[in-house]
């Protein structure tokens, strides 16, 4: 069967009120028993509408993964917007904020500010498009579907691999984080690859409830801590005032090879899209993500921008990485206590989403996903149990903070964050992609987004390999402290 074209009435997508809608705002009028098309596989549609009055819009569809969940054990489709708003702030602002008043430093106030900016604001961009797809293909819960939806099977298999590469590299990125707090709080009293095996045993056990829903309460802790940790160190910091005033408007040193890791650290801390499409898929309306994600993005935005300009002013160019360490000893050791908790739970997120792709592509189409059986505890164990075996060896592979957040953002984030939801959108506007001057400019812009996802990855692949092969990622599986006052993550 051919892809599905914009706006048909009989093709795998929902149809759209599209006349005058650049954004295509889907508001679907289907009829039970519809076919609809996900690559080569067709699948029937069931729709009852619901409440309109808020436009939710219940959904079964055949090779939906959840299925009918009527007298289930597990729930799935069970959360509200503000359910997914936590979990998207936790999921979102944990490390990513620790590295920014640093990478600001390198490339200086203004590029580094104007950064943060515009990559937030294309990121809320893209997260809409991100949105927008899963309301038009209701099938989709995950980029491998789009990748099957897109380019079939072959599309799906490469989509799989690195979305679940990606949340492993970031599972692993807070192994190493909590390594590095626990190193801050006790001295190093203990070997680095023991805190890291201590961090990966407590983020596993966590992540054993199989819902979004359990995890998003553990979020609001998450996002209590991130906030509180960061506060109280950028407060000390601007009463010591360690080095205030040493600031540049632009790094006099900055140089290709030394901008692009700020740059892909940026880029990380916008870098939670890759589990965009399983929060959609675990909302109870999946039309409330618009909601969600406004919600996110502009506490992320505006927390992003001022706690770097702050902590650069007083900390000055040497601002360490993670930012907390630029508080004094005692401060230090209490923001990293209280930060634990983000460290943690953003790490249990992104391991749920990583463990539930994999969990209900082994068990799509049979009962065993909604089940409290030995069967389905026991794989979804398993697979949390080598997700987190595997983040922990590539945190330990590469132990430094700054050089394993830069190879991250630049190897995935790049694509999921901005080139493949500029990809999305081209596709579910493929067939009027000129059709007025505003179409035309939006078409424009996603190209350009598309681009941009290329090249960030090209030059920051460059870039980590360059570092790496100078030896900037340490010495792996090494007990040496990870933390080094002043220096962060260098």
């Amino acid at each position: 069967m051919p892809p599905p074209k914009f706006g048909s009435t009989s093709t795998g997508r929902s149809d759209e009120t599209t006349t005058g809608n650049p954004f295509v705002d889907v508001t679907s009028n289907k009829v039970p028993g519809e076919k609809r098309s996900m690559g080569s596989t067709d699948a029937v549609v069931e729709r009852r509408e619901t409440d309109k009055s808020d436009g939710a819009v219940q959904v079964t569809v055949a090779d939906d993964p959840f299925g009918s969940e009527e007298g289930a054990q597990i729930h799935y489709k069970t959360m509200e917007w503000w359910h997914c708003g936590v979990l998207l702030i936790a999921e979102n602002i944990s490390l990513g904020v620790l590295a920014l008043p640093q990478a600001v430093a390198w490339l200086g106030l203004v590029p580094g500010l104007l950064l943060i900016f515009v990559l937030g604001v294309l990121a809320g961009y893209t997260g809409f498009i991100i949105g927008q797809f899963k309301e038009a293909f209701p099938q989709v819960a995950s980029f491998a579907d789009c990748g099957e939806l897109i380019a079939g099977r072959i599309g799906k298999e490469i989509m799989a691999l690195c979305q679940v590469l990606l949340l492993v590299f970031i599972m692993s990125a807070h192994v190493l984080s909590f390594a590095l707090a626990m190193n801050v709080m006790t001295d190093h009293r203990m070997c680095t690859v023991g805190f890291a095996l201590i961090g990966m045993v407590v983020q596993f056990f966590l992540g054993l409830p199989r819902t979004l829903k359990g995890v998003s309460y553990l979020s609001i802790f998450s996002c209590f801590s991130v906030f509180v940790a960061v506060t109280i160190a950028m407060i000390a910091i601007a009463i010591i005032k360690p080095d205030m005033g040493n600031v540049s408007a632009v790094s006099p040193k900055m140089s290709v090879v030394t901008g692009l890791t700020p740059v892909m650290n940026i880029v990380l801390a916008y870098a939670g899209h890759v589990g965009f499409f399983g929060f959609c898929a675990e909302l109870k309306n999946p039309r409330d993500f618009r909601k969600s994600l406004a919600f996110m993005q502009t506490i992320a935005v505006t927390f992003y921008m001022l706690i770097s300009v702050i902590i650069y002013y007083y900390a000055g160019a040497n601002v360490a990485s993670p930012a907390l360490g630029s508080a004094p000893t005692i401060i230090r050791k209490i923001a990293f206590g209280i930060a634990l908790p983000t460290i943690i739970i953003a790490g249990v997120i992104n391991g749920s989403v990583a463990a539930k792709y994999i969990y209900i592509r082994l068990w799509k189409g049979t009962n065993v996903i909604h089940q409290k059986s030995f069967k389905s505890n026991g794989s979804w164990v398993a697979i949390c149990a080598i997700l987190w075996f595997v983040s922990w060896v590539i945190a330990e592979s590469i132990p430094n903070f700054n050089s394993l957040l830069a190879l991250i953002g630049a190897t995935f984030c790049s694509w999921f964050s901005y080139g493949i939801p500029g990809g999305l959108w081209l596709y579910m506007n493929k067939s009027c992609l000129f059709s007025s001057a505003l179409k035309g400019a939006l078409t424009i812009l996603n190209c350009g987004i598309f681009l941009l996802g290329a090249a960030m990855c090209g030059l920051g692949l460059w870039n980590s390999g360059h570092e790496l092969q100078r030896g900037a990622g340490g010495k792996p599986f090494s007990c040496e402290n990870n933390w080094r006052p002043g220096g962060g993550g260098h």
